[in-house]
């Protein structure tokens, strides 16, 4: 149940812009943690962030000499106070600039932090913020949730490395799908469990007693997306049912030649078809184990002439109703 309801919750903040879903210090050191060799020499960007208060911040300064880095900088929408929740009111923002530890003595204090007023709002698709933009080597932010498409697209187009925190449904944005089967973009080692526990003010949290921690809102169904080579996305899937013998269990849609597939564990490991996955597959798709043929509903354009067909539902024996499928064969 409470995840339903921290879901409706990220669909509201879609709706209404309020998108301050700030990451825990420790789900960045969980994720970045997998990275750390590809830092060396690079200029960071956290154009998303407070820089005063933001974790992505205070991870990447009090890790700059043990990753190696070349630079950091860090950039916020209207924030000039130091207050996690400034609520943008201020009508210019800063940046800051940190390359490195001075003093030696490990901290980055304020004295060797360099801060500049930016003259607009700082919004991540300004002018100002796109030049920032041009000397990163690697964008490692949370973005608004809401902007994820247009905030993915800038990413390409300016060629950049990312880290990025997103929501799983963003797989279904067209735009992200069609990155994803051109191998341009993967998820990440992502969250524990599924969830994130993000520093909130605006809405309850209805994690149970278990998962809830106060000043914080659970949301399932959150992931990383990058575009730096993992281990992770090399690894095969173990397979170990079979279709051969067990066809009851994998039923044929009636609209479309594939059989359907409910659970990512349940692919068989003798089926040479074309199978229906569920979009939590693609948090073990490996491209050396799969190809990615297309995907049904939230995929405009035909992937393969005979393979990719646009139905309106997936109707499995004309009665059942299955979630979005994405359309995979085994290679």
């Amino acid at each position: 149940m409470e995840n339903k309801s921290s879901n409706k919750k990220l669909s509201k903040a879609k709706i209404n812009k309020n998108d301050e879903f700030y990451t825990q210090l420790s789900d960045i050191e969980r994720e970045i943690g997998h990275y750390k060799e590809h830092f060396k020499g690079k200029v960071v960007f956290c154009n998303c962030d407070d820089p005063r208060v933001s974790y992505f911040f205070h991870y990447f300064s009090y890790n700059f000499e043990k990753l190696g880095l070349k630079k950091l900088i860090s950039t916020c929408y209207k924030n000039q106070n130091a207050d996690l929740f400034s609520e943008n009111k201020s009508e210019k923002a800063i940046y800051l600039e940190y390359t490195g530890d001075r003093n030696k003595d490990k901290i980055p204090n304020p004295e060797e932090i360099g801060i500049m007023h930016l003259k607009g709002d700082g919004d991540f698709r300004s002018n100002e913020c796109i030049e920032l933009l041009k000397q990163a080597d690697i964008v490692v932010t949370n973005p608004p949730f809401s902007l994820f498409r247009e905030y993915v697209a800038q990413l390409v187009e300016h060629d950049k490395l990312f880290i990025i925190v997103g929501h799983q449904n963003a797989i279904t944005y067209k735009e992200i799908f069609k990155l994803i089967k051109d191998n341009k973009l993967w998820l990440g080692y992502g969250f524990k469990g599924g969830a994130a526990h993000f520093i909130n003010k605006h809405y309850e949290d209805y994690a149970a007693a278990s998962d809830h921690i106060d000043g914080m809102i659970r949301v399932s169904g959150v992931t990383w997306y990058t575009n730096i080579e993992t281990q992770k996305r090399h690894e095969n899937l173990i397979l170990y049912k079979t279709y051969y013998g067990n066809e009851s269990d994998y039923p044929k849609f009636d609209n479309y030649n594939a059989i359907n597939i409910d659970k990512t564990k349940d692919i068989p490991i003798d089926f040479k078809g074309v199978m229906g996955v569920p979009v939590t597959f693609m948090d073990k798709f490996n491209p050396q184990q799969f190809e990615i043929l297309g995907a049904e509903t939230f995929e405009d354009i035909e992937v393969k002439p005979g393979i990719f067909q646009k139905p309106t539902h997936n109707l499995l024996n004309s009665s059942r109703v299955v979630y979005k499928r994405i359309w995979i064969k085994a290679k």
